[in-house]
């Protein structure tokens, strides 16, 4: 039987590994989300030319990439949910919800789309925005082997949002690690997950997870804070990273790009991958 889940999966990964920047913060309503994607059809040519191995976006945008002519692209992961808990302000009721209630899926297959990507939150207080997420992650794990499209789970363990103004991660590693396990435990067959306090206790996300393994990205830091952030992670048993705010917030993308799959393709050290992004003509 032909195995259309692989065959997907196979234009997400290269030699086993992912690059995915994600544009794909529109969804969650939170205007200091959208600061570098105002243009998403310069943004998504920008990123089409730096060649990253996957972009994450949302079915109203993913037309600006699968519409671009061309045999080689990055391959498209789209989102299938949203929700309100990315606010700066708390809301009286946290809710995440499918994009297509009646379907999910689908138009993902009809976008032709290497993968789907789905939270599962887990917020202080919030029980029932938790059983929403794996309600949302029951419904599509029935459609995704339906159609054969892979799975991606995104679980999130936040700090209150009281503590800065807005949901924020929480890297408390004992928190991540049992969260991922019930990601896997649902059918990811893939994990996006949040790295820990500490990176270097990433190998801990990285068992318990026994499926690949992107590091998400989070807000912007220094660029060399990042590659050295990322290095560690990928020492730890990481497959890739999905980084968003880290790429199309900085005056060149490709340059980023170019560093960063230097690093999960070839190896390259974060000071080698700095050097090469320094010594970049453009």
């Amino acid at each position: 039987m032909f195995n259309t889940h692989k065959v997907r999966l196979n234009r997400l990964f290269r030699n086993d590994r992912c690059l995915d920047v994600a544009i794909d913060h529109g969804t969650f309503n939170e205007p200091t989300m959208l600061s570098g994607l105002e243009d998403m059809a310069g943004v998504t040519k920008t990123l089409i030319t730096a060649g990253p191995d996957a972009i994450q976006m949302n079915y109203g945008q993913a037309d600006l990439l699968q519409n671009e002519p061309g045999p080689v692209k990055p391959a498209l992961v789209m989102r299938v949910d949203t929700g309100n808990v990315y606010n700066k302000v708390s809301h009286r009721t946290m809710w995440s919800v499918l994009q297509n209630a009646r379907d999910p899926v689908l138009p993902a297959v009809q976008m032709d789309a290497a993968c789907v990507v789905v939270n599962l939150l887990m917020l202080p207080g919030e029980p029932e925005l938790f059983q929403q997420c794996v309600e949302n992650i029951s419904r599509l794990r029935e459609d995704c082997e339906h159609y054969g499209m892979p799975l991606m789970i995104e679980p999130l363990a936040m700090a209150p949002n009281s503590e800065k103004g807005g949901y924020m991660v929480d890297g408390d590693i004992d928190k991540i690690v049992p969260l991922v396990r019930f990601a896997r435990e649902l059918g990811a067959d893939v994990i996006k997950a949040d790295p820990p306090d500490h990176a270097e206790a990433f190998h801990r996300v990285a068992e318990a997870a026994r499926c690949p393994v992107l590091v998400r990205g989070g807000g912007r830091e220094d660029l060399l804070t990042v590659l050295r952030k990322s290095q560690t992670l990928l020492e730890q048993g990481a497959m890739g990273l999905v980084y968003g705010r880290n790429v199309y917030q900085h005056d060149n993308p490709r340059r980023i790009v170019t560093a960063l799959s230097a690093m999960i393709h070839d190896g390259v050290s974060a000071e080698q991958a700095w050097d090469a992004y320094q010594r970049s003509d453009d």
